[in-house]
């Protein structure tokens, strides 16, 4: 066995046993073991970079002793950009922000440039910056990536941009007066049993969770209808699990739940809610009765209700996409969702590193289909509908 296998051997068989000063610490030895190139040599057998092996061979010839507890020297250690650029944010921002030029309280964020192009238009401005950097950057500040695939979302309305500034401003309104805003949605409906969950999760080598074979729906144990509401300033979330059907009205007892369990306890003072949903399904701007069942919330809680469509083919834009589902997906990817109490457990144990804090109740109620909306029921609701876009934007009042 040559000497380039013994080294590159006893590094890889300690590293995973060492922290970071150890092992470098244990190239710079090696490096030295070789004389001149050594350190080239080493770079090359380990993948460890020669400024780092330079490090720890200045560390064994300086005789600084260090404690246990400190893998690097005092001080060491690379600074967020941030840290060292306090302009740079506020520059990305008025360059990939389209609604309101960067202002960091729009509630609609999203980029249609690259990063390449974003790190060359600020490397423009002078900051000293990667497009690597410029993703990291996106990310931490709430953007998502416009990419080509799936973009185009077929005819879009010719004033679909004009809609997400008008629902913009409107959340930013309530947001001055300290009044909830909501995000709503159904989520993907899930059959409970043994079955196959998309994602992977860390198990013991060769030993992959076994689950049915097929998807064919567990009439014993039925499916969960997961409706999800977001309170967009106060960053947490109320799950409802029906078990019947997603219905208008299954849709607005969700909201109730939500009021009831968290929003009125945040908003005691609360005079008007704002909801911002999707264009289609039980919440759809065109469902009838789902105006009928919001007029009896509004009566019920004394709550003025405005809502904002979101504009056909743009539900990807809808704020629980983002913070709230996207977090439970990823939280309970590649694990079957054997039971109910399984399925809520979950989705209340969902966090995210911004601090979403979510709740899970079961519904459990029936929610018949194919139920007609007279034209008398429509003519009494007190509702009003926006001069811009009446039909996505409207409010409805608690009437008589």
């Amino acid at each position: 066995m040559d000497i380039d296998t013994i080294v590159k051997n006893i590094y890889f068989r300690l590293s995973p046993h060492l922290n970071e000063r150890q092992r470098r610490l244990l190239a710079a030895v090696e490096a030295e073991s070789y004389g001149k190139g050594g350190v080239t040599r080493i770079s090359l057998l380990t993948g460890m970079s020669r400024s780092t092996i330079n490090i720890g061979r200045n560390e064994l010839g300086s005789g600084i002793i260090f404690s246990s507890d400190r893998v690097r020297i005092p001080g060491a250690g690379r600074k967020s950009i941030e840290e060292i650029d306090s302009q740079i944010i506020e520059d990305l921002d008025r360059l990939v922000e389209p609604t309101s030029r960067g202002d960091p309280e729009s509630p609609l964020r999203w980029t249609c440039l690259s990063t390449r192009n974003l790190a060359t238009a600020l490397q423009e401005m002078g900051h000293t910056v990667s497009h690597t950097t410029i993703a990291k950057l996106l990310d931490q500040e709430g953007y998502s990536l416009q990419g080509a695939k799936k973009t185009l979302e077929g005819n879009s309305h010719e004033d679909r941009n004009a809609q997400f500034e008008f629902i913009n401003e409107y959340v930013k309104m309530f947001q001055e007066y300290n009044q909830p805003v909501i995000s709503i949605d159904c989520k993907k409906k899930e059959n409970i049993g043994n079955y196959k969950n998309n994602g992977q999760e860390w198990r013991p080598k060769g030993n992959p969770i076994k689950v049915k074979d097929h998807d064919f729906i567990d009439k014993n144990l039925g499916k969960a209808i997961p409706y999800g509401i977001y309170d967009i300033f106060d960053n947490s979330g109320c799950v409802n699990v029906g078990v019947d059907h997603e219905t208008s009205e299954f849709a607005v007892e969700s909201i109730r739940r939500w009021w009831k369990t968290m929003g009125m306890e945040r908003y005691p003072n609360a005079k008007f809610l704002l909801i911002t949903a999707d264009s289609g399904g039980s919440n759809g701007y065109k469902r009838r009765a789902w105006k009928v069942e919001l007029q009896k919330f509004s009566k019920e809680i004394g709550l003025i209700i405005s809502v904002c469509h979101f504009p056909p083919g743009t539900s990807k834009w809808n704020k629980i996409e983002h913070r709230l589902f996207s977090a439970i997906s990823k939280n309970w990817k590649g694990r079957p969702l054997t039971t109910m109490e399984t399925i809520v457990n979950l989705i209340e144990n969902t966090k995210t590193k911004t601090g979403l804090i979510v709740q899970c109740v079961v519904d459990t109620n029936t929610y018949p289909t194919g139920l007609k909306i007279s034209d008398d029921q429509i003519n009494k609701l007190w509702i009003h509908q926006n001069e811009f876009h009446g039909e996505w934007n409207y409010t409805i009042t608690p009437g008589n």
